[in-house]
């Protein structure tokens, strides 16, 4: 369905809420843009993503576009929050961390703000371990 950006937060970091069925349309309109446009203008980007409740799944096209992020500069990746309560989805991706540039925490999704905290440098508290559910 989509990919909307998260609004306020810090310069340096963005944020993004995903939505229903991710397409490779969303990461070329939304995210690619805007992570290139952060990546210019900024040493390192951080990023904040929220899978919430509504959303679905990823299209081929968008595993595919978010294959082609790795291929960004290693050093342009600073931390990098996951936030869902989609267990299986997490503990993959838990399970393939070793291979993100950056850091990486999974967070649920009641710890969106510790997300963000921690995503921006001003932690409040501890990542949770991956969700159980869904």
């Amino acid at each position: 369905m989509t990919i909307t950006a998260i609004p306020d937060l810090p310069t340096g970091t963005l944020g993004f809420q995903a939505s229903g069925v991710i397409t490779a349309e969303d990461y070329r309109t939304v995210f690619d843009p805007a992570i290139a446009a952060a990546a210019a203008e900024h040493a390192t980007v951080n990023l904040v993503y929220v899978l919430g409740d509504d959303f679905d799944r990823y299209s081929l096209g968008a595993m595919w576009q978010d294959v082609m992020l790795e291929g960004m500069p290693h050093e342009t990746w600073g931390r990098v929050a996951l936030v869902t309560d989609h267990s299986g989805l997490a503990e993959a991706i838990h399970l393939l961390a070793f291979l993100f540039p950056g850091e990486l925490k999974i967070f649920a999704l009641a710890k969106q703000s510790d997300a963000i905290a921690w995503a921006t440098g001003q932690e409040l508290g501890d990542a949770d371990s991956p969700p159980s559910g869904n």
